[in-house]
């Protein structure tokens, strides 16, 4: 009896624990490039990816996973003729298939259009795209940041309406969430669903991440100067503002001082003082905006009219007699007309 309760135990366990699944969970493709979804413990399985062309596979690639997530595959460029394609992905442990999901496009011919992607381009700040449709529409957009093939963030943009008309586009300027990596080579992908027409198109590009900002305002007067300098990436800025001081050619004073930590829309102003008040003349100043590497960002230059310094007016002069008394007296005039009244 107690080895029986042992075993209805152990099933009640098997049941409360859920098992997780290692499956394909979405799957799209054009002739250019992929995007697979795999879900579940499938750390040490791989990936195949097959490009079909009635029923003859015209390329195969092959992904090591290392986890959950969303991969990325670009297909070699060939000569495409127009027909039906179908891209057909299998993750596979071992030589043993867990899961399947193929994809079904057309390639060619005159295809209803319902939306268009006019411009996109993708760098260290984020992605900007610009989507035109023939008529009023909704779409869901994916936003993806890539790295050695895997999309490291995907943000979804759920029913964003588009108006018709190819002289309406909607602008979309879509901001990282996470820091970039200074030199680290990365890819920004939009994919725009239309779930109502089945009508799916992705756009990416590939960029080098850098640190950027740039100088927006300047003062400077015979005291100092300041800068105001706007963070423009999403590698943090941690560069350095040179201020250079000239007169008639001569380099009279250079002041270098550290930027905050600045990330794209942040902005910061640095203040300098010079040594000494400049005497009365024209100078020249040079702001440089130097990077975290030490290259030139922005350079600002302006003209110092220093001016003379005003001379203090004495007010200490003696008064005479006569303005001495005009309080008292007015006091007293003012006190024996208050008595006359009363």
């Amino acid at each position: 009896m107690r080895i029986h309760a042992v075993w209805f135990f152990v099933a009640l366990l098997a049941l409360a624990v859920p098992v997780q699944s290692q499956k394909i969970t979405d799957l799209y493709s054009s002739l250019d490039s992929a995007d697979v979804t795999v879900e579940g413990d499938v750390s040490g399985n791989s990936l195949r990816m097959d490009l079909i062309s009635d029923g003859r596979v015209l390329q195969t690639e092959s992904l090591d996973l290392d986890g959950p997530g969303t991969w990325i595959v670009r297909w070699r460029s060939f000569g495409a003729e127009e027909g039906s394609y179908d891209v057909c992905a299998t993750l596979l442990s071992e030589d043993t298939p867990l899961s399947k999901r193929c994809y079904n496009f057309f390639y060619g011919g005159r295809t209803p259009i319902r939306f268009d992607v006019r411009d996109f381009y993708a760098d260290s700040r984020g992605m900007r795209l610009s989507i035109s449709a023939s008529d009023p529409t909704i779409v869901d957009i994916y936003y993806m940041l890539i790295s050695d093939g895997r999309a490291i963030y995907v943000s979804r943009d759920r029913a964003v309406p588009i108006a018709g008309g190819v002289l309406t586009p909607l602008q979309i300027d879509y901001q990282w969430k996470q820091l970039l990596e200074n030199g680290r080579e990365y890819t920004g992908r939009a994919k725009i669903v239309e779930l109502n027409f089945n009508q799916t198109r992705a756009v990416m590009n590939d960029f080098t991440a850098v640190d950027d900002a740039e100088i927006t305002e300047t003062y400077e007067d015979e005291t100092g100067a300041s800068a105001t300098v706007l963070g423009k990436s999403r590698v943090p800025f941690e560069g350095k503002l040179r201020f250079l001081l000239s007169q008639n050619g001569t380099t009279l004073a250079i002041v270098e001082k550290k930027t905050p930590v600045l990330l794209a829309g942040d902005d910061e102003t640095v203040e300098i003082t010079w040594n000494q008040t400049l005497d009365p003349g024209l100078y020249q100043l040079s702001v440089v905006l130097l990077g975290n590497d030490g290259d030139v960002r922005d350079l600002s230059e302006s003209i110092i009219e220093a001016e003379p310094l005003a001379r203090p007016v004495d007010t200490t002069s003696e008064k005479s007699p006569l303005s001495a008394l005009a309080g008292p007296a007015a006091l007293a005039a003012a006190f024996f007309l208050l008595r006359r009244k009363s």
